[in-house]
């Protein structure tokens, strides 16, 4: 779900998330899919956790391999809609699939996205608040992207606003479901 909503907002041309719009720069330079793009990112990120004392689980390379091949299923298969309305709407159900499928994966606790290490690593090696090293990293990422050719735009400021709320009803809702469940 995280890989289909990340790959909607690329594909809705509103923007993309921070992490897709540097894979989607470096891309352009290198004429490789932006889902593989995306694996190499992750595995970079992941070898960044020798250093930040981090441990991968099997939610880790999972997180790795799935999303990059769903980013790269919804690209070859997913039509652009043609009115800017339905590309917005395209954009705000991919932040909410992006939530669904980062609240299913915490739940699961099978390890953390590469993206999640390297952003605990660092606050535990800086002693800055999490916000602020996960806003650090997701702004440098942009800027990097977006120097390199990645689309920035309304979808990015959609996945940027929306992301942490979605995130969070999703978690609520899982738990709740799942507390639900082991009740009866």
């Amino acid at each position: 779900l995280f890989g289909l909503g990340e790959g909607l907002l690329i594909v809705s041309l509103t923007g993309a998330s921070p992490w897709s719009v540097l894979a989607q720069g470096i891309s352009i330079h290198l004429n490789f899919s932006i889902g593989l793009i995306t694996f190499f990112i992750s595995l970079f990120v992941i070898f960044l956790w020798i250093f930040l004392e981090q441990k991968p689980g099997i939610g880790t390379i999972l997180n790795a391999i799935i999303i990059a091949l769903m980013i790269d299923f919804s690209l070859a298969f997913i039509e652009t809609p043609e009115t800017y309305f339905v590309k917005l709407i395209m954009a705000i159900i991919a932040v909410m699939i992006v939530g669904l499928g980062s609240g299913i994966y915490l739940i699961a606790n099978l390890g953390p996205g590469p993206r999640d290490g390297l952003m605990t690593g660092l606050q535990k090696v800086t002693n800055l608040p999490i916000a602020w090293v996960r806003s650090g990293i997701e702004v440098t990422v942009i800027a990097l992207g977006w120097v390199l050719g990645g689309t920035v735009g309304v979808g990015t400021i959609l996945f940027a606003l929306g992301i942490g709320p979605s995130v969070a009803a999703s978690m609520y809702t899982l738990s709740a479901f799942y507390k639900t469940q082991s009740d009866c």
